[in-house]
């Protein structure tokens, strides 16, 4: 087997080779197929490109040529003989109906306009009507109907065998779990189609990723290929996929298949699927009665491809009369009858030039690679985001590295891999910082997490975002002084930290757009009010790291001074309620720090609140004493806010998440992976708004 330097390696040797002398194409056709091979396992087994698109189909292409041209050097075990390898042992194994081919690809016009002739040749004919339609990019699947159920649903795999995949499928509501297929006298039937991920959705959760410190997916079609793998199907639930259907493996068992009028053309076929319910490319199809009407839409097309919802790498052209496809015929590898018309690459090759670390607003240190500029997919490339430290590392990126950098659609540029086997002895190690670029406070990490972060709450990148959470209505609720009048504020270095709330030079203010006698003097008084606010709400608006709202509630009503903490360890805030390690060791980092000490001694002395009279109260004999509650879901009747309190007046308490302490889940719409856990829990009672209300008696 090859590494990709030697696949990198087979491939400018073979470009080389076929400009110089085809004649010599013998002496590399071996390790040309080799290398292939080697390509089609990381890319359908691994789910690990090491080529970009472009490229794979480039060497494809150099080996079908020097195979046509020398028909003595093909052997059975060549890649343009048989359907690409793809098979994982994580699943069990199923047998295809009908072999599920590759398409054969063209790059344009000119590559249509002989393909067309071939058509017509094979056809005998040139009256032929083709339907075109996009060339969804994700992960090819094979569904089965009997008896008008849903009975497999099985990946591409070989082409021949496929991983059976039912159970995941099953999660993909998209996906009719039965049909009216016995209607129309089909017994069985073979659909095939494309499991996607609506942009937005691969978006959200690729940012959902980074926020976790984990590394982006490089496109929607790994994000699919790998969610369609994973064992757990709730997990596969939550993903959000979508499926695409575009194709009957058998033609014949189709109503009236053989009868013109009926369902003798794929486009009326896959209208007839879609009218049934099934999600198919009906409302993108297009049919044309000539090749230049195809051309002329495929640049069309091309051009609003990033218009459209799912990633879309190509056009498929297809000759629309059934009966004419059978007549057509298919090779090994392809029909005949079909071509992909792939669009422009959107990977491509640059040079790692240097590495900036830029501090985000939640301290978190984030590396960001210089290129040489690049245009890929529309637009010129000059810096690509590196993530964290481990990407670094699992990547084995070097400064002066050449590195293949994709862009799809609108997602952000991503380094798919360093190009090693180019490297010359001059590439340098990237070092990541120890301290702060920002304010050279050293860097922590937490256990478990992949960035490094800035804990300092006087770090000037991080300042007007912490300004920004200490005002927020469910912190010290500073009425009048939002997002944009503190940036302003900032950059007229009227505003710098914190505890500058609290001494603004009112005359500076004077003549600003919006801040008339009446405008400060109700931001004054909203500036003096959040003085007295309970102590729970300046520890949620300290902005510590995993402390949200009920946290703070539960460190408030632990003490009766917030400076207590400065002696707490790790395991002293584990024994509060609902508060596991990886917070308690937030609040520790947070309250050891001298920084931090220093902003809350500052608000000490302008007069903030760090107090807590009621220290370990609670409405003891309230309907809900003892028990816990958590809300999830969008609540349609109050805020959650709202809710939260009315379990507190009654006793009650809020827990942070779902564990063996909670007694209560309270769900409203669109309710997430909160009451997944709750069910499989088995202890914890679920109740709906309604249930609540009258939980509590209100």
């Amino acid at each position: 087997m090859y590494t990709p330097q030697d696949e990198r390696r087979l491939y400018e040797q073979a470009k080389q080779l076929l400009k110089d002398n085809f004649g010599k194409a013998a002496d590399v056709v071996e390790r040309l197929r080799e290398g292939i091979v080697y390509a089609d396992w990381k890319y359908y087994v691994q789910n690990e490109p090491t080529l970009s698109d472009a490229e794979y189909d480039a060497l494809y292409k150099q080996l079908k040529d020097i195979e046509a041209a020398h028909p003595e050097l093909v052997t059975a075990d060549s890649p343009t003989q048989r359907v690409a390898q793809g098979l994982s042992e994580r699943f069990p194994t199923v047998s295809h109906l009908v072999p599920m081919l590759s398409l054969d690809n063209t790059y344009n016009a000119d590559d249509l306009t002989d393909w067309d002739r071939r058509c017509r040749e094979l056809a005998g004919t040139d009256e032929i009507e083709y339907c075109v339609e996009p060339k969804y990019d994700g992960a090819g699947i094979s569904l089965i109907y009997d008896d008008d159920k849903l009975a497999r649903g099985a990946t591409r795999g070989d082409g021949v065998m496929g991983e059976d995949v039912t159970v995941n499928i099953r999660q993909i509501k998209a996906i009719p779990l039965s049909a009216t297929f016995a209607r129309y006298g089909v017994k069985q039937v073979e659909i095939r189609g494309e499991i996607v991920i609506h942009k937005k959705v691969f978006d959200a959760y690729n940012k959902q990723r980074v926020g976790e410190g984990l590394s982006p997916l490089a496109n929607p079609r790994n994000a699919a290929s790998g969610t369609l793998r994973i064992l757990d199907p709730s997990e596969v639930r939550k993903r959000g996929l979508n499926s695409l259907l575009y194709h009957i493996s058998d033609y014949t068992l189709l109503p009236g298949a053989s009868r013109p009028g009926e369902l003798g053309t794929h486009y009326d076929a896959l209208k007839w699927l879609y009218s049934m319910g099934f999600p198919t490319p009906a409302p993108d199809m297009t049919v044309f009665k000539h090749i230049d009407g195809v051309i002329k839409y495929c640049h069309e097309f091309e051009a609003r491809r990033d218009d459209l919802p799912y990633e879309v790498d190509g056009l498929v052209i297809k000759v629309n009369d059934f009966a004419m496809q059978a007549q057509m015929g298919a090779t090994s590898h392809h029909p005949r009858w079909a071509v992909a018309y792939k669009f422009k690459a959107r990977q491509a090759t640059s040079k790692l030039v240097d590495v900036e670390f830029q501090v985000g607003r939640t301290g978190a240190i984030t590396p960001v690679a210089k290129i040489e500029p690049v245009h890929i997919g529309g637009v010129t490339v000059t810096s690509v985001s590196l993530f964290n430290e481990d990407v670094i590392r699992e990547k084995d990126l070097k400064i002066g590295d050449t590195v293949l950098v994709e862009r799809a659609g609108d997602v952000i540029p991503y380094i798919v891999k360093p190009m090693a086997e180019l490297r010359d002895g001059s590439e340098r190690d990237i070092k990541f910082p120890t301290h702060c670029p920002a304010c050279q406070s050293q860097l922590e990490r937490q256990p478990e997490e992949a960035a490094w972060r800035c804990i300092n709450m006087n770090c000037p990148v991080q300042l007007v975002e912490h300004i920004i959470h200490y005002v927020s209505k469910d912190a010290m609720d500073i009425r009048g002084l939002g997002a944009a009048n503190i940036q302003k504020f900032y950059d007229l270095d009227i505003l710098k930290d914190v505890p500058g709330i609290y001494h603004i030079d009112w005359s500076k203010l004077k003549g600003l757009e919006g801040f008339g006698e009446k405008s400060m003097t109700n931001l004054k008084l909203a500036i003096e009010q959040s003085k007295k606010q309970p102590l729970n709400r300046l520890i949620f608006g300290l902005g510590i790291r995993f402390v949200g709202e009920t946290t703070a509630k539960t460190l408030a009503n632990a003490t009766s001074d917030i400076r207590e903490f400065y002696t707490w360890d790790a395991d002293r805030f584990s024994t509060l309620e609902d508060i596991g390690p990886k917070v308690a060791s937030s609040v520790v980092d947070f309250f050891a720090r001298e920084e931090n000490r220093a902003v809350i001694q500052k608000l000490d002395e302008s007069g903030v609140n760090l107090l807590n009279e009621h220290k370990g109260e609670s409405v003891a004999d309230g309907v809900l004493a003892g028990k816990t509650f958590l809300f999830t879901g969008t609540l349609s009747q109050f805020k959650r806010s709202d809710a939260e309190k009315i379990v507190e007046d009654r006793g009650g308490s809020i827990l942070g998440g779902v564990s063996a302490k909670l007694n209560y889940l309270v769900v409203g719409e669109e309710a997430g992976s909160k009451l997944e856990k709750a069910k499989k829990l088995g202890t914890v009672n679920i109740l709906t708004e309604q249930g609540f209300l009258e939980l509590v008696g209100s």
